[in-house]
């Protein structure tokens, strides 16, 4: 095992977080500690070298909410789960949230050596994939997995994250709401140089405005009234990594100012402090509404507007990718029956080809909930599985052949001659093929 490969411990009793590190020490775990899980949010990445140790019941962010959080970041990601109540339904909630262990209090040090020794090896077993793969498909990525379509559009949308990705520019993500904006921020940070370094997720909307100055930026003892110990802010915990504003029409105007002046420094300065700190960090910014009209407005700053539009990527609401969504719902099912641990249920292709066919003002967000529904047989499986059972053998079929002509088509990247190679037809029957079921060879080209 790696000895790179560390365990992060959460837990807000400064006892059993002394005692327990001490433990992992001793038994020659690289162990760190942090008392909240707000702050062990910001060392979660996709290409972090370690695993997380967390307590449940604690203040703020609790144990489960950091489950989810983390999970979402990386879903390979080994999660303990720590609690002192006992409560049985609690451990399986947690097991289907991906939980890898869960471990009651008091629990023997054999017990929490042995599960933290089989979760550190399952890390190392994924890296080493990762980089596997990565290495064998010339540094290729998961793109398509995470911002699943075959549009025009969609394509348009990855090419663009490609470009992007690797460079230092800052970025604005605009889209209607559920459009999957952190989504493209989360991509747009796993591709950089800086995976590995922290992703710190800002939603403007949901801080308080009287607490966002001390939340972004932290304070110094004494910098007001309950001050009582100097805390790093959000900002600070970012630093060598990438800053995320979600929804920033929702920051006041005094603290835009604010905002401008460390995007163009690279550094923010504490509340009731005057030594700079230099943040290194990448902006991503996401909107669902018009920054230019609310400029013109006076309720957004237009210089903010400009030092953060430098890289501008717009995510299209379903209602412009309609062919899109039948391939994007079966792939939510498959996420969240996996996460629920419960077999995929059946999807015939008339199913899913109504799905298209629905309006989903709610976007991706909308669809998942239907999806997860769907998953836990609340809504659509009858409907789905009427639809298979008046499936004719001939549609069957036709429907086999579509989804083989279109993976291979998919995976040569639109190469008419290795599809017809591989799936050992001749050149005109392939495109009679393709014709009579409406594939476009066009539609699976990323250039």
């Amino acid at each position: 095992m790696s000895a790179s490969i560390e365990v992060l411990l959460v837990d807000d009793e400064e006892d059993l977080r002394r005692a327990t590190s001490q433990t992992l020490d001793l038994a020659g775990f690289p162990v760190r500690t942090m008392d909240s899980a707000e702050e062990a949010l910001t060392a979660v990445s996709r290409g972090w070298h370690g695993i997380l140790v967390t307590d449940i019941r604690m203040p703020g962010m609790d144990g489960m909410t950091l489950l989810r959080k983390a999970i979402a970041i990386d879903p390979d990601l080994p999660v303990l789960l720590l609690t002192g109540h006992g409560d049985v339904n609690l451990a399986v909630d947690a097991m289907r949230e991906g939980a890898y262990d869960f471990i009651e209090k008091p629990f023997s040090v054999e017990r929490l050596l042995d599960s933290i020794t089989r979760a550190l090896e399952k890390r190392q077993l994924t890296l080493e994939n990762r980089e596997l793969r990565s290495s064998v498909a010339n540094r290729s990525d998961d793109l398509e997995t995470r911002l699943v379509g075959r549009s025009h559009v969609m394509l348009s949308v990855r090419k663009q994250i490609r470009a992007i990705a690797p460079t230092r520019a800052d970025v604005l993500i605009v889209g209607e709401t559920g459009t999957g904006k952190e989504l493209a921020a989360r991509a747009i940070h796993d591709l950089s140089a800086n995976e590995d370094r922290p992703f710190v997720a800002i939603n403007c909307a949901a801080i308080p405005a009287e607490m966002m100055e001390a939340e972004l930026f932290g304070h110094e003892v004494g910098a007001f009234a309950g001050a009582m110990r100097a805390r790093a802010g959000k900002f600070e915990h970012a630093r060598n990594g990438t800053i995320f504003l979600d929804d920033i029409e929702n920051m006041p105007l005094y603290l835009q100012a604010k905002l401008l002046r460390a995007v163009q420094e690279r550094a923010i300065t504490r509340l009731g402090s005057h030594e700079p700190i230099a943040l290194n960090a990448r902006f991503i910014a996401t909107s669902s509404v018009d920054l230019e009209q609310a400029a013109d407005e006076n309720v957004f700053r237009k210089d903010l507007l400009y030092r953060l539009n430098i890289a501008t990527l717009r995510l299209p609401p379903l209602a412009d990718r309609s062919e899109d969504i039948p391939a994007l719902f079966a792939h939510l099912v498959q996420i969240v029956a996996t996460q629920l641990r419960v077999p995929v249920p059946m999807l015939s292709t008339s199913f899913l080809s109504s799905q298209s066919l629905r309006s989903w003002p709610g976007n991706v967000r909308e669809l998942r909930n239907a999806a997860e529904r769907y998953v836990l047989g609340i809504d659509g499986v009858d409907e789905a599985r009427a639809a298979t059972s008046a499936t004719t053998l001939r549609e069957r079929v036709q429907a086999f052949e579509r989804q083989a002509i279109a993976a291979e088509l998919q995976a040569q990247n639109g190469s008419l001659k290795a599809v017809y190679q591989i799936l050992g037809i001749s050149r005109k029957s392939l495109y009679e093929k393709m014709v009579k079921l409406g594939l476009d060879r066009k539609d699976f080209r990323e250039d």
